[in-house]
């Protein structure tokens, strides 16, 4: 009988296979819950290296969520964005602004955010995207390109007169 055993590599460790702590666990439970339905990331400080490679490849094999990792000195910050909810928020809201006509100014958000509103809303016909303000108030506005440029422009003058 010819039996095939697998052998772990004699160099260094495999981590991939090592168990998850439960403290991770719980943290990405937590996580899950608070974004659940939210449009918010959720930021998490402190973190060491394998504390945060554990936590994006968690959430990289769920598409509904983007991992990112900001450092400022020492110091490094681990934030989870519920992608799947702000794509379904900018879809509801240009859906708004095609059935009324308007221009929807969002909330400020940061940079992250405003990319995933922007490519989210560009193959939505009818609407198109800016980002307007400086620093933190920099904010999406979503314009009505229903009625066009021409009519917009009528009502313009019509009002004038």
């Amino acid at each position: 009988m010819n039996e095939t055993r697998r052998h772990s590599h004699p160099r260094g460790r495999d981590h991939s296979s090592r168990p998850m702590d439960s403290n991770i666990r719980n943290m990405i439970k937590e996580i899950e819950e608070k974004l659940s339905d939210s449009l918010l990331p959720e930021s998490k400080i402190g973190l060491n290296s394998f504390e945060r490679k554990l936590i994006h490849r968690h959430f990289d094999h769920n598409p509904g969520f983007e991992t990112r990792t900001y450092r400022d000195g020492d110091r490094f910050t681990l934030f989870v964005y519920p992608v799947e909810n702000l794509k379904k928020f900018a879809r509801t809201k240009a859906q708004e602004s095609l059935d009324s006509g308007t221009d929807i100014e969002l909330d400020p958000m940061g940079s992250f955010e405003r990319y995933i509103i922007h490519n989210e809303i560009q193959e939505i016909a009818g609407v198109e995207t800016v980002s307007v303000g400086e620093g933190k108030e920099r904010h999406v506005k979503i314009i009505s390109k229903k009625f066009g440029r021409g009519l917009k422009k009528i009502a313009k003058k019509i009002r004038l007169f």
